[in-house]
């Protein structure tokens, strides 16, 4: 099974990418995983953001390829422990899923009609983070997922 994490927007030099880049290479040794950034939308207006979800939702869909299983990440979305999101993982390898995909939106969120196509759509707080941020967290708790079903000792 593959692992596609997709986000909206290009970063620029920051210290979380550091630590981001440091998690996905732990991770590439158990699943392999990409990380994919499509171009941000510029918001003209409040009335303007239907649109913005939308273009960055085809923009999306199309880095995730066909084949994937889709995973919003949103703070109205389920949350899970590390251990039940290594269960869910575990559990889609069992199944034979070839791909799954991570979305991360930008500042103003992900279109309602991508969440609604979504297999899961996963809290990683009930905070609104940074999607910097929550790219460190989502590639930290995969590979937390990762060695819990190896019973690694990484988790204690």
């Amino acid at each position: 099974m593959r692992f596609r994490v997709v986000v909206v927007g290009k970063d620029k030099s920051d210290p979380l990418l550091q630590a981001g880049d440091d998690y996905l290479a732990r991770l590439q040794y158990y699943f392999p995983t990409e990380l994919v950034s499509v171009k941000e939308e510029p918001a003209r207006s409040k009335a303007d953001l239907v649109r913005v979800k939308s273009l960055e939702a085809e923009r999306l869909e199309k880095a995730a390829g066909k084949a994937a299983m889709l995973v919003v990440l949103d703070e109205g979305g389920q949350s899970l422990s590390s251990e039940q999101l290594a269960s869910r993982v575990g559990r889609w390898a069992d199944e034979g899923r070839a791909e799954v995909a991570f979305f991360i939106g930008g500042p103003n969120g992900i279109a309602p009609e991508l969440r609604a196509a979504a297999t899961l759509v996963l809290s990683l707080s009930k905070m609104t983070l940074p999607h910097r941020l929550a790219r460190v967290v989502l590639l930290e708790q995969l590979y937390r997922a990762a060695t819990i079903l190896r019973g690694e000792p990484y988790h204690k």
